[in-house]
């Protein structure tokens, strides 16, 4: 072989060995190396919370080392911007957040995550790689998923049936990001090795041993986050497609709200206090969001001319599971709470994007009961009362001062819906028609429909379930769900679709804008 063949082979090869290592970087993003001398990527890479030209990037190492993130608009990363990240260090379980500045408006960018030996600054882990698009200051097509519910029910990660294979689904639709409204985990739902399914075979879970009882300690928790990266479609589609994420009450325990005293034999810490303050520790720990947001979770992201985001945190403020009938504000009847209301109007009110997005924790209009209480605002038919009152307050707020094109998304139902809420079908009339969209599960048991509260007028258009289905069904019967909304640039039409863990699509409706 002359020196020109040689050159040329070897070009080849460094071609191929690059192509190849994307591909396991993205594909196996538990981490592609043994080698014991430097640090390794353990759960993968994801990114959330983009704007216009920033982004934040998480990822975990296996010890102390510094996370560093390169970025670059050319896939095979020939320019880069370097990003020197944290020490992560035992404190924080070894995650890491880069907060990326700066970058180009609008444009696709790749990144790749590595950490950086504390005793060696030469030797890097082994690189993982991710992408994201930008929002764009011009009107752009805006696509993007939501829905809610993963590893509920004690269905974990069974590979034999595919795993949490709706993650791969969503993945295909290649959404700019994807909104993940609450239920991110279930800390409080253990898992067994195997579940004798109603057909008689066997769901035959990836068990870890903090997995295996309810979380209460800081590492149970975090291992509960941990445990849904292990899964191949989660950790691809992460690399893939951005993170939108809040909370709801499973990263906790079910139906929680502040204060409350557990009466629950599993458990030896009765504090539900201490119980959520270690699990939002967790929560921002292994979640892509900006770490200025940790003390609130509800945040504002404004994603192009045509998009903001809206996500509420619906359990922090909330006031204790009753009856919920009170015809008198105050903070037994606490939601949203006081200062995330005004918040919340604030935005709306300054906001010039054509659609507003609000990602809840819960539905307006279905009836979620807490034993003999409610767990949720919805409480019956009837006038606004209890919970209700602030939702009332919301909605006249945004009648009167003229807010056009708000839209609801939510999950926590296991089953998804689409609900039309006008004021001639309802008890409070102070508000304009809109719509609520509700998805999941992701992976969790399906139930059927709730109970309708006519306070707000909903009707029912669009129901995934069949009539008369058992409840609890498991992931691989199928009934497992996302949507997809599509807003087209150029009419505006927010087009919001329903589909299956098949990637079929089952309902859709086109949202002329006003």
């Amino acid at each position: 072989m002359n020196r020109r063949e040689f050159g040329t082979e070897l070009a080849s090869i460094s071609v191929c060995a690059y192509a190849a290592l994307k591909r396991m970087s993205i594909h196996d993003a538990s981490g592609i190396t043994t080698d014991r001398n430097r640090p390794n990527i353990t759960h993968g890479v994801s990114a959330g919370d983009l704007g216009y030209n920033n982004a934040t990037i998480w990822s975990r190492a296996n010890r102390p080392s510094r996370m560093i993130v390169e970025v670059s608009q050319d896939e095979y990363f020939q320019k880069v911007r370097r990003f020197e990240g944290p020490v992560v260090l035992r404190n924080d379980d070894f995650a890491g957040k880069v907060h990326l500045k700066n970058l180009r408006v609008g444009q696709k960018q790749f990144y790749r995550v590595q950490f950086q030996d504390l005793d060696n600054s030469k030797k890097y882990s082994a690189p993982v790689i991710g992408q994201f698009n930008l929002a764009a200051r011009q009107p752009r097509n805006v696509r993007f998923g939501w829905s809610g519910d993963t590893a509920g029910q004690g269905y974990g990660i069974d590979k034999s049936k595919g795993g949490m294979a709706t993650y791969a689904a969503i993945e295909k639709q290649e959404p700019d990001f994807f909104v993940h409204c609450g239920d991110v985990c279930y800390c409080d739902n253990p898992f067994e090795k195997e579940l004798t399914l109603d057909d008689g075979t066997i769901w035959k879970n990836i068990v870890t041993e903090s997995t295996s009882k309810v979380a209460e300690t800081l590492k149970e928790f975090r291992e509960n986050f941990k445990y849904n990266l292990l899964d191949d479609n989660v950790r691809q589609m992460n690399a893939k497609v951005p993170i939108f994420a809040q909370w709801d009450d499973h990263e906790v325990v079910n139906n929680w709200y502040p204060g409350e005293i557990l009466d629950d034999d599993r458990y030896t810490v009765k504090s539900v206090s201490l119980l959520a303050a270690r699990a939002k520790k967790a929560f921002f720990e292994f979640m892509p969001i900006r770490q200025s947001y940790q003390q609130t979770i509800y945040r504002k992201i404004d994603y192009g001319p045509l998009l903001s985001l809206f996500f509420l945190d619906l359990r922090s403020r909330k006031g204790p599971n009753s009856e919920n009938r009170q015809t008198v504000r105050g903070a037994d009847t606490s939601y949203m709470g006081r200062q995330q209301l005004r918040w919340l109007k604030l935005q709306l009110s300054l906001c010039r994007a054509t659609w507003k997005f609000i990602s809840i924790g819960m539905p307006i209009g279905l009836v979620v009961k807490d034993g003999g209480n409610f767990e949720n605002c919805a409480n019956g038919n009837g006038p606004a009362r209890g919970r209700e009152l602030e939702v009332a307050d919301l909605l006249q707020f945004i009648k009167e001062n003229n807010i056009e094109n708000v839209v609801f998304l939510t999950a926590d139902v296991h089953h998804a819906a689409s609900h039309y809420y006008k004021p001639n079908r309802a008890k409070f009339t102070q508000f304009n028609p809109f719509w609520e969209f509700v998805s999941g599960p992701l992976h969790a048991g399906t139930f059927g429909p709730n109970e309708l509260d006519n306070t707000f007028g909903p009707k029912v258009r669009f129901n995934s379930v069949p009539d008369g289905m058992e409840q609890n069904r498991p992931p691989s019967e199928g009934l497992q769900f996302f949507g997809i909304v599509n807003i087209d640039a150029e009419s505006k039409v927010a087009n919001v679709a329903h589909f299956n863990r098949a990637g079929e699509k089952i309902w859709n409706i086109d949202l002329q804008p006003a």
